[in-house]
């Protein structure tokens, strides 16, 4: 087997390892448009703990609420988080870490993401989705279809450099968004890791996945050496500088702030970015629902922009946002592996076991939701917002659930309202879209939309 690539380049060479999870599922991860489909029936069918054996590997798939916290909450050091596949990408950040390294990682930057931080960064993510929707209304007025995923994404990254950097996008954000998914779809690429599996000769050549990584490599340089906007004290990026420069926390070196900004750059804009689009979709196909959600705009803010005091009040918008993520969660599944044994509903759970935490699977039964495959926001709101804990899982659950994920609520439902308030975006792909589901559960082949003026 021959594998043309650039000699020194480490992520590069791992593409294609079967000893992926994500391969090693490839199998059944299967169906026309949406490839859950058999993990779905497995479910249904053996319960809430299903031991696979997948070539080399043993996976637990767990389906039920109840075994989601004892993961998660009840016995977390019991099972560590899987890192295959994320160091290149992201380096040494805290995403690629576990126990007390990474709690000293988090430490720092854990005060930027607390909820009184919001107002102060509400005004920036404003300014980003005006910059947007001006770019709308210019594609609005040549009617060429985009690509709604890159369209959030360039939006979830000017927010967060505005926001959380200081900064403007010192990059291209559609340019860094194609060089993402070329290296993302390389190395998820099912055809090359099977060609590799099979002993054929393949090529992964330095015009995608290699230049890609060097095109990535080079934005957290870029965001450093930009100028400041405002010279704000209270920003994520200060409170990264100030841990640097602190010897009482050694791990923290100059690079590893700039693996932090990788982690910030890349899963923390495409988990918004992701959401959004998804949201947008759902709401092109639900007109009614895009109609009430410029209503409470309008009633709530009238021709103001809105405030951090506004947030709660847009609870119908807040609603769409969470039933987005019940029915398309970002973080389709979540992977641990098992460091000590352990014994599940009378299943054994050995050391080393990849333990798959299946929170697709739970957000869409309906043995904890009414008709689970619709569109309903109302079930978000009032009484009907009470339900089974852990049976909805967007951000993880637990100490290491996603340190953004307040944060990116508030990013979208201000997005949502205030885009759907001009504009009406048009969805013109296929129905329903497909599915590919690797790390993330992104629509195979994109969101092509029509961007639409209101009158």
């Amino acid at each position: 087997m021959t594998v043309a690539q650039s000699p020194d380049r480490a992520d590069i060479r791992e593409l294609g390892e079967e000893s992926s999870v994500w391969f090693t599922l490839t199998p059944l991860l299967k169906g026309p448009s949406n490839p859950l489909t058999i993990l779905m029936q497995m479910a249904e069918r053996y319960g809430g703990v299903i031991p696979v054996n997948m070539g080399h590997q043993r996976i637990v798939l767990l389906t039920a609420p109840e075994h989601f916290k004892r993961v998660l909450v009840t016995k977390p050091d019991d099972y560590i988080k899987y890192f295959d596949g994320l160091k290149p990408i992201f380096g040494k950040s805290m995403i690629t870490h576990d126990g007390a390294l990474w709690q000293n990682i988090r430490m720092p930057q854990q005060p930027a993401f607390h909820p009184d931080m919001f107002a102060e960064y509400i005004p920036y993510f404003l300014a980003a989705i005006r910059t947007k929707m001006e770019s709308w209304t210019r594609l609005a007025d040549s009617g060429e279809t985009v690509e709604m995923v890159e369209q959030t994404w360039t939006l979830a990254a000017d927010m967060i450099c505005k926001a959380l950097f200081d900064r403007e996008m010192p990059f291209n954000p559609h340019f860094v968004f194609k060089c993402v998914k070329t290296y993302t779809n390389v190395m998820n690429h099912k055809s090359i890791r099977l060609k590799k599996v099979a002993g054929e000769e393949f090529e992964i050549t330095e015009e995608d996945a290699a230049k890609a990584m060097e095109v990535w490599a080079g934005v957290p340089p870029q965001v450093f050496a930009a100028d400041p906007r405002e010279e704000r004290e209270r920003t994520l990026l200060k409170m990264i500088e100030a841990a640097v420069a602190d010897p009482s926390i050694p791990e923290f070196d100059q690079q590893q702030a700039v693996d932090e900004l990788k982690q910030y750059l890349w899963a923390g804009t495409e988990t918004t970015a992701l959401t959004l689009a998804w949201s947008l979709y759902l709401t092109a196909k639900h007109p009614e629902a895009a109609d009430r959600i410029r209503r409470e705009g309008e009633t709530v803010c009238g021709e103001r922009d809105p405030t951090a005091a506004d947030y709660s009040a847009l609870a119908y918008t807040r609603a769409v946002i969470q039933e987005t993520m019940r029915l398309y969660p970002p973080i389709w599944m979540l992977i641990r592996v098992a460091a000590k044994p352990d014994m599940i509903d009378g299943k054994e759970v050995r050391v080393g076991d990849r333990v798959a935490l299946f929170a697709y699977g739970t957000h869409h039964s309906a043995k904890y939701w009414e008709n689970p495959e619709d569109f309903v926001p109302e079930r978000w709101m009032g009484e009907a917002a009470k339900r089974i804990p852990y049976t909805y899982l967007p951000f993880g659950g637990g100490k290491r659930s996603c340190i953004g994920g307040a944060m990116s609520q508030v990013e979208n439902v201000l997005a949502l309202s205030i885009l759907l308030r001009r504009f009406r975006p048009e969805y013109v792909g296929p129905e329903p879209p497909g599915i590919n589901a690797t790390v993330t559960l992104t629509p195979k082949g994109g969101l092509p939309f029509k961007i639409k003026t209101l009158s």
